[in-house]
């Protein structure tokens, strides 16, 4: 049956995502970035209170994906405390100052998840040889890809995709993600053949705050929230793949 992941950057998403349908959660903080990792108490949390699998972000910091020698030590402690807690998997991606997937460090990365899953992350869209990127994060062992194809959507990139999936032939999983939304994925799902679907089924929500009027208070106002209706509307459109 076709899989439906959702990115979640608050608990209160994950578990609205959860009660919605979602068959796995990835785990984020700070989406003005892109994503980081998030706190220990939120991620033990989400093992606690979610029914479904959860992928934790292993990110230290927004920006590149090359990490000084302090960076790359914090996540191996992150890692650390994911494998302690049993979480379904971690999501991760080292590159070198060229773009290129940084083989040795993921290596390492990967050999202390054991025996957890790991994503590579959309830092593979930023490599400049998909298929060469593509060997390299499976010699390294990884679970998974998350990919738009090196296009700013998986909808643009789904030939491409399509194309990821055929050279990995059935050694890792391709993912698509970004701009993936219910009404795309039969056309995404028949374009590609991926069978694993990243989503963060946003919503805007406002932010209660205690500011006062009439001041310019940095980092309130909006938060992104998970669209629960969305994350039903993906659950209804992967489970019609499924009996098609």
């Amino acid at each position: 049956m076709p899989l439906i992941e959702i990115c979640a950057y608050s608990l209160d998403s994950a578990l609205a995502a959860d009660q919605a349908g979602a068959d796995r959660i990835e785990l984020c903080a700070d989406p003005a970035v892109g994503g980081i990792t998030p706190s220990a108490g939120n991620i033990e949390a989400a093992r606690e209170h979610l029914r479904i699998p959860v992928m934790v972000m292993i990110r230290p910091r927004g920006g590149s994906f090359v990490y000084s020698e302090i960076e790359f030590e914090s996540m191996k402690r992150d890692i650390a405390f994911c494998r302690k807690l049993k979480v379904e998997g971690v999501v991760l991606g080292v590159q070198d100052d060229q773009n290129n997937i940084d083989h040795a460090r993921k290596s390492e990365l990967v050999a202390a998840a054991r025996p957890l899953n790991v994503t590579f992350h959309r830092a593979f869209d930023l490599t400049p040889d998909p298929i060469q990127a593509l060997e390299t994060v499976i010699s390294a062992g990884c679970t998974r890809v998350l990919t738009s194809g090196h296009r700013p959507t998986a909808v643009e990139g789904a030939a491409d995709i399509a194309k990821l999936i055929t050279a990995a032939d059935r050694r890792i999983i391709i993912m698509p993600g970004s701009g993936v939304r219910s009404t795309k994925l039969a056309d995404l799902a028949r374009i590609t053949g991926a069978h694993e679907f990243h989503s963060s089924a946003r919503s805007v929500a406002a932010t209660p705050t205690s500011a006062p009027p009439n001041t310019i208070a940095q980092g309130f106002g909006e938060a992104p929230q998970i669209d629960t209706a969305e994350v039903q509307r993906l659950r209804e459109a992967a489970d019609a793949l499924d009996h098609a």
